[in-house]
This record gives C-alpha cells, sequence and structure tokens, in this order.
C-alpha cells in the first residue's frame, strides 16, 4: 500500500507544473509601456510613472477613496503581500495607488486613506483628463459612474494591479480576486 501511495504521489508531482514556474497574474506578451505623464502626489510634487518610481517593481493601482468594495479590498491585500515578503524583497517593491476621482481625492485625503494600509503607499493625483490618458496607456479603463441617490456618484475603472518594471513596462497584471500569497508569490519570481 505504501509503495502505491509513493508512486501515485511521484506521478501526480510529475504531472503538475512546479509552483515556481507559474503566475497567478497574467503575463501579456506585448507588455504596457507606462507614459512619462506627469501626475502629482500626495505632498503636491510631481510624480509620474516613469520618473518617479525608482524600486525594481512598483505595483500600481488606479481606484478611489470612496470606493465601498474592490478598492480597500485590494489595497489591503496589497498590504498583507507586501508583509509576507522577505526584508529584501520588500525593499524592492514599489505600491502605487492612483486616484480615479481627482475631485474627492485630494493629496491628503489620498495620504490618510493609505496610511490605514501602508505609510509606505505612493499616491497620484491629477486632472481626470490626465488620469484617463495614463490608465489608457496601461490598459486600465476609467469612467464617471453613475449618480447615486444620496447626491453623490461611484467612479467606473479596471481593478486590475500592474507590475511596472525597471525598463518602464507592465509584463504582468493581476485580476480581482488574487490573495495576498498569490501576490507575494508572483513579486518574488519576479524579482528573483
Amino acid at each position: 500500500m505504501r509503495r502505491v501511495l509513493v508512486l501515485l504521489l511521484a506521478v501526480v508531482a510529475g504531472c503538475s507544473k512546479s509552483s515556481a514556474d507559474t503566475f497567478s497574474g497574467a503575463v501579456l506578451h506585448t507588455p504596457y509601456h507606462a507614459p512619462a505623464t506627469e501626475l502629482t502626489d500626495t505632498d503636491g510634487r510631481p510624480f509620474s510613472l516613469t520618473g518617479s518610481t525608482d524600486k525594481r517593481l512598483t505595483l500600481v493601482f488606479f481606484g478611489y477613496t470612496h470606493c465601498p468594495d474592490e478598492c480597500p479590498t485590494t489595497m489591503a491585500t496589497l498590504a498583507s503581500a507586501m508583509l509576507q515578503l522577505d526584508d529584501a524583497d520588500r525593499s524592492n517593491v514599489q505600491v502605487v495607488f492612483v486616484t480615479t476621482d481627482p475631485a474627492r481625492d485630494t493629496g491628503p485625503v489620498i495620504r490618510s486613506w493609505l496610511d490605514h494600509f501602508d505609510d509606505d503607499f505612493v499616491g497620484a493625483t491629477g486632472p481626470l483628463p490626465t488620469i484617463k490618458t495614463v490608465a489608457e496607456r496601461v490598459g486600465v479603463p476609467i469612467d464617471k459612474g453613475r449618480r447615486l441617490p444620496s447626491g453623490g456618484y461611484d467612479v467606473t475603472h479596471g481593478t486590475q494591479v500592474l507590475a511596472l518594471d525597471g525598463k518602464n513596462q507592465v509584463p504582468v497584471v493581476w485580476t480581482l480576486g488574487t490573495t495576498a500569497p498569490e501576490f507575494a508569490h508572483d513579486i518574488h519570481q519576479l524579482l528573483s
């Protein structure tokens, strides 16, 4: 019986890919290229995805602070993933949140919101047409959504997290529902 179990485990192991060979995120055959378009960070300084991201890997997410579900969930997942990285990997990763609702998301509002997740996360804003241009260049749709009965509005935006490498390219995209361990695994693989 023991010999059959060992043989069965060997067969199963031989048929499956090693977790080191796979990504939870989608590997793009033609990477997106981040534009040098200037935005503004939460301290009011110029910020661009190409000129202001100095880590080997930058994770970029477009969202808004009034979002009731996907945005806080994604940012909490990224914060958890960062905690799962070893010191060497963590020191090579930057997380950037770009607002899709600049009318409500001022620099101080974004900074306060991000500090609930990780005070090392970077926030960026700018005029909505500029933000839309940056987002479209990296495959993220943005649209001012519907009016709410309360008089407010929601914002429709893509929920993917982008991996921006040192060449200002986006070779990997993660979709909504990626877990913190999956992010941590993929980040380690990208940095290896």
